[in-house]
């Protein structure tokens, strides 16, 4: 009897499993099962079909029956059933929380298995494997092992043609099925409808293939983990419908911007991991947007206004119509093209207005401005043009010009989105979809630029790369890694619901992301000497680097007489004390000598064969040898004391006054070989990453890197 497998290539979840499942079936026994590709969202309403005769299966019940017809090719059906609906109802779904917390179920049981089950590939490895090759959403998660577990399950199995060669077969396969139907479209000279993705936020109209989304930026300072978050959730969009990224640059504001902001802008971006297939800027379209002020203009629609500031401000806010309101086409004309076009002293009292509305309860749509002039050079146009649109009148015309179908922005836009809206249609511009997703908030932390600017101007950090700072430069030099950012954005998703976050939920993604694969090394604190009695002369012996991998590779230990441990430690230990030096054995103390409250110096005896499950104290050391390295490690605080500064409070009453701490210590010699940029663990004492490396006098310099649990003992608490 044949079988026959239909495979729904357009389907939300592609059927891998069932794949993976026919290419077992076919390598393990005499039968034959068929594939077709189906280039549709569905074969009969599943993402999979089989037939066998004149019976069918859809969904679940294909691997349950081939499972049930060969036995020998899919393994223990019964003890794999639970994972077959694991890997349906958990892997498969792009709700990126509630995929986290399955994740996590999974990585646990992997812990020490090399299969789900048992000791060979079973139909509760295939069902999973495939499930998760299914789901865009898990590329970066395997690719950047933040499962580690997963990651070693997943690439094992990938080096097995049947799991690693569907992805090829379906590719491939699907090529030539859209090869097929393209020719039989163009044959009978019928349009295809378009196919239109189905992805958990829904974009509304969203065609595959034909989504533009854009990240424009305003350069007028540095990336900050907000704009981070927006640029990835723009690009992760682009990708899953197959479609454009724009890097748009919104320089309409010559007063704040500069080349070196934007230059740092691209550098940022490239850091992420974020390429748009094309950069722009707005001050490409200045022509545009002038000639469509003018049609507004001679429309009645907009209108030129010289009120003062804080009456402008306070008739709208009271919906009182501006005076200004009622001038002529021919009036605002000559104004707008002659005085402020030309930077004169009237057209410098005047702005141009969009004629919305006077009282509308939106106060966003109270004639809001739209052009104003300003003197300043341009960092690209020079002094070409003397005003300048507004954001607000800027974005729905570029947006629309440029292609863009789906604009992404965050949620504090709300209110301006019907003016939005207003101008596209009183323009007559092509239709733009706007998505709102809030935007991120971080606990004691600031993101205006201004606010920003003013610590960099007062000296309270060293500049906008500062580890204090929530800019992409200052997170990266604190330790923050690409993929922890990434992850962590991908985690929040495009949640509508705006909620402070504290900084432990980023760091403990990126601890998932360092862990691994961070080299581990040991630093004293307040050395104080230990004499080993009958200890060895100097000797040096490879260690490796991680326990737990190998391929971090390997590391000098220097076994000595003469040790140091860290004060701390010295201080808690009592006469004739047992306990253990890590990677060395257990010691007894035969003398401690005091000064005061502190230990000033030990004296032990090695204890090889002591076991060191029972001891209380278990201390890193190092041989006190000359090859011991000075280094400085440095913590820091929250740059403000306050969880969320309210509207009406003034930040620069919630200072906190002291945010930076410096600790001497000695480190093993092998930091030497360390690059800046390098993240290390030091035993007992948390991660780091080497800021600036030793310098005559100057000890090396690690930042302490938060793991999301930690208080550090050396700084902020």
């Amino acid at each position: 009897m044949s079988y026959t497998l239909a495979i729904a290539a357009k389907a939300p979840v592609v059927a891998y499993p069932a794949l993976i499942a026919a290419a077992f079936v076919n390598t393990t026994s005499d039968a034959s099962v068929s594939i077709d590709f189906i280039d549709e969202k569905e074969v009969d309403g599943s993402a999979s079909k089989l037939t066998k005769g004149e019976e069918t299966f859809k969904g679940d019940a294909v691997l349950e029956k081939l499972a049930a017809d060969f036995p020998e090719s899919l393994k223990e059906f019964t003890e794999s059933k639970q994972w077959i609906e694991f890997g349906q109802s958990e892997l498969s779904v792009k709700d990126f929380k509630k995929l986290s917390l399955s994740l996590e179920k999974l990585d646990a049981h992997l812990n020490y298995r090399a299969f789900i089950l048992g000791y060979q590939v079973t139909l509760a490895d295939i069902a999973a494997w495939g499930s998760i090759r299914g789901n865009a959403v898990m590329t970066s998660v395997i690719r950047n092992q933040t499962y580690i577990n997963i990651s070693r399950w997943f690439s094992f199995l990938e080096t097995d043609k049947r799991f690693g060669g569907v992805l090829s077969l379906f590719t491939e396969a699907i090529a030539e099925v859209r090869k097929q139907a393209k020719a039989n479209q163009a044959a009978s000279g019928k349009k295809k409808e378009t196919h239109k993705a189905n992805f958990d936020i829904n974009l509304q109209d969203a065609v595959d293939g034909q989504v533009v989304t854009r990240f424009p930026p305003e350069p007028s300072g540095y990336l900050h983990i907000g704009h981070a978050k927006a640029a990835i959730l723009n690009k992760y969009f682009a990708d899953q419908y197959h479609g454009k990224l724009i890097i748009r640059f919104d320089d309409t504001n010559p007063s704040k911007e500069k080349l070196e902001f934007q230059d740092s802008i691209i550098e940022d971006l490239r850091l992420l991991g974020i390429k748009g297939d094309k950069t722009t800027f707005s001050s490409d379209y200045f022509q545009e947007m002038y000639d469509l002020a003018i049609q507004l203009i001679k429309e009645g629609k907009a209108y030129c206004d010289d009120t003062v500031q804080e009456k402008m401000r306070d008739e709208r806010m009271n919906g009182i119509a501006s005076a200004r309101r009622e001038r002529t086409v021919e009036e605002n004309l000559q104004i707008f093209t002659e005085e402020m076009k030309n930077g004169t002293e009237e057209g410098l009292k005047n702005c141009l207005r969009a004629k919305m509305s006077v009282d509308n309860p939106n106060k966003a749509m109270r004639d809001p401005v739209i052009y104003r002039c300003n003197l300043t050079p341009h960092h690209r146009t020079g002094t070409t043009w003397k005003m300048y649109p507004t954001y607000d009148f800027c974005v729905p015309i570029v947006d629309s010009i440029e292609g863009v179908t789906h604009a992404l922005r965050t949620i504090e836009y709300r209110d301006r989105n019907p003016q939005y809206e207003w101008f596209l249609v009183n323009l007559n511009l092509r239709k733009v979809h706007i998505w709102d997703f809030a935007r991120v908030n971080f606990v004691r932390t600031l993101l205006s630029k201004r606010k920003l600017q003013w610590f960099v101007d007062k000296g309270h950090v060293s500049n906008w790369d500062d580890p204090r700072f929530p800019t992409v430069r200052g997170v990266r030099r604190r330790g923050m890694t690409v993929e922890g950012l990434k992850n962590f954005v991908v985690a929040q998703g495009p949640s509508r619901n705006i909620i402070n976050l504290d900084w432990s939920v980023i760091w403990a993604l990126n601890k998932k992301i360092i862990d691994p694969v961070a080299p581990r090394h040991t630093a004293v604190v307040k050395p104080v000497k230990v004499t080993v009695v009958g200890g060895p002369e100097k000797t040096v012996e490879k260690k490796p680097k991680h326990k737990k991998n190998a391929d971090v590779g390997e590391k000098d230990v220097v076994y000595y007489k003469n040790i140091v441990i860290d004060q701390e430690d010295a201080d808690s230990l009592e006469d004739s004390e047992e306990f253990t030096l890590m990677d060395w054995g257990n010691a007894i103390v035969t003398k401690l000598t005091k000064e005061g409250e502190h230990v000033s110096a030990v004296e032990v005896k090695l204890h090889l064969e002591g076991d060191f499950k029972k001891t209380k104290h278990k201390f890193t050391w190092l041989a006190d040898t000359e090859d011991k390295v000075p280094v400085e490690l440095v913590d820091f605080d929250h740059l403000i004391t306050k969880d969320k500064i309210e509207d009406g409070e003034d930040f620069e009453n919630f200072l906190t006054p002291e945010t930076e701490f410096h600790t001497a210590a000695v480190a093993d010699l092998n930091v030497k070989k360390l690059e800046v940029g390098d993240i290390i663990q030091f035993e007992r004492k948390g991660y780091y990453r080497l800021d600036a490396k030793a310098d005559g006098e100057k000890p090396a310099v690690f930042f302490t890197i938060p793991d999301g649990k930690t208080v550090s003992k050396y700084g902020a608490k």
